[in-house]
C-alpha cells in the first residue's frame, strides 16, 4: 500500500482538486492507496470542502483520513500526526496548496520499484516567490558544499520513501527540512526526479520573511547536528582554542610591555578584552567536554 500524507492549513480551494489528481493516478496505475490529511489547526472551509468532494469520489472505506489539530502547531508536528497513522510500505509527502503535480506519481513509485529507498522532487520551473527562491538556493548550495549532499532542491515537499528509513530519524520542529540527508547519511539509496511545479490557484504562501531567517538557524542546526553531534569538542574545542589563543597573545604582549617598557596598563582596555577571550575559550572548551561525556554515556547505555 501507498500512503500519502498531505499537511495543510487553510487551502480549501487546493484541497479538492489536489485529491482528484491523485485519485484520477493512483486509479490509472491500480495500486493500492491511502490519502492522510492533516488539517494543522485552518481557520477556513478546508474540512467541509474536503468532505463534500471525498463524499462525491464514492471511495473505498478509510482510502482518505483527514486529521485534525486543534491549532496550528507547525508542518513538522503535521507530519509526525500523519506517519503515526499510516499503513502503507511506501510513502509520499505532498503539500496541501496543489503546487505538486499528481501527473508525476508515476515517477516516484517507478524508482522506488527500481529499489531506490528515498526520492526527492526537484521543481523544475518553481512558481515560487524571489524570497523562497533565494532561501532555497542558499540552503541546497550549502548543504551540497558543506554537508556532501546529493540533493538540488532538499526544500521540495514531494518526496517518496520506504517506511524503512524512518527508523533513524525523528521528527520535531522544523528538521523535517533535513530528513532526505539523514536518509542518504544513512546508507539508504536516494535519487531525484524532475517535478512539474504548478502556480497555485488558491490562497497565499505561508512562506514569508520570518520563515527565512528561521530556515537559516534551521540550517545551521542541521549542520552542527551532522557534522559534530558525536564530536561536540571538534567543534567547541577549535573554537574555544582560537579565542583562547588570540586572547593569551594579547595579555603576553601586554606584560611584555609591561617589564619592558614600563606601561601602565590600567589605560589599556586590550588587557581587559584580552582576560575575556582566555576565560570565554575556556568556556567553550569545558563545554565540549562535557558534551563529549553526554555522547559518551549516551552511546554506553545503548
Amino acid at each position: 500500500m501507498i500512503s500519502f500524507i498531505i499537511p495543510f492549513y487553510n487551502e480549501d480551494g487546493n484541497l479538492p482538486i489536489l485529491l482528484d489528481g491523485i485519485v484520477k493516478q493512483m486509479t490509472k496505475m491500480r495500486r493500492d492507496y491511502e490519502v492522510i490529511f492533516v488539517n494543522d489547526g485552518s481557520t477556513d472551509d478546508s474540512i467541509s470542502k474536503l468532505n463534500e468532494r471525498v463524499i462525491s469520489l464514492n471511495l473505498k472505506k478509510d482510502t482518505v483520513k483527514i486529521l485534525s489539530h486543534r491549532k496550528r502547531i507547525g508542518k513538522g508536528k503535521a507530519l509526525i500526526t500523519g506517519l503515526n497513522k499510516l499503513k502503507g510500505e511506501i510513502v509520499i509527502f505532498m503539500d496541501g496548496d496543489n503546487q505538486d503535480d499528481p501527473a508525476d506519481l508515476p515517477k516516484f513509485i517507478k524508482k522506488i520499484d527500481e529499489g531506490y529507498d528515498f526520492v526527492n522532487g526537484i521543481r523544475k520551473n518553481r512558481q515560487d516567490n524571489y524570497l523562497v527562491k533565494m532561501y532555497s538556493n542558499f540552503v541546497s548550495k550549502f548543504l551540497r558544499t558543506y554537508m556532501d549532499s546529493p540533493f538540488h532542491d532538499i526544500n521540495c515537499g514531494f518526496k517518496a520513501f520506504k517506511k524503512v528509513v524512518l527508523t533513524d530519524f525523528a521528527f520535531y520542529g522544523n528538521n523535517f527540512r533535513f530528513f532526505p540527508l539523514t536518509v542518504f547519511h544513512g546508507g539508504f539509496k536516494v535519487t531525484e526526479v524532475e517535478v512539474n511545479n504548478k502556480k497555485r490557484l488558491y490562497g497565499v504562501s505561508k512562506f514569508g520573511p520570518n520563515k527565512l531567517f528561521i530556515g537559516i538557524f534551521d540550517t545551521l542546526t542541521a549542520y552542527f547536528l551532522f557534522k559534530f553531534s558525536e564530536k561536540p569538542l571538534h567543534f567547541f574545542g577549535s573554537i574555544g582554542s582560537v579565542l583562547f589563543g588570540l586572547g593569551s597573545l594579547i595579555t603576553i604582549y601586554l606584560t611584555f610591555m609591561r617589564i619592558f617598557y614600563h606601561q601602565m596598563l590600567y589605560r589599556r582596555p586590550m588587557l581587559l578584552f584580552g582576560i575575556l577571550l582566555i576565560i570565554v575559550g575556556l568556556q567553550l572548551g569545558m563545554t565540549g567536554i562535557i558534551g563529549e561525556l553526554i555522547v559518551f554515556l549516551n552511546k554506553r547505555k545503548t
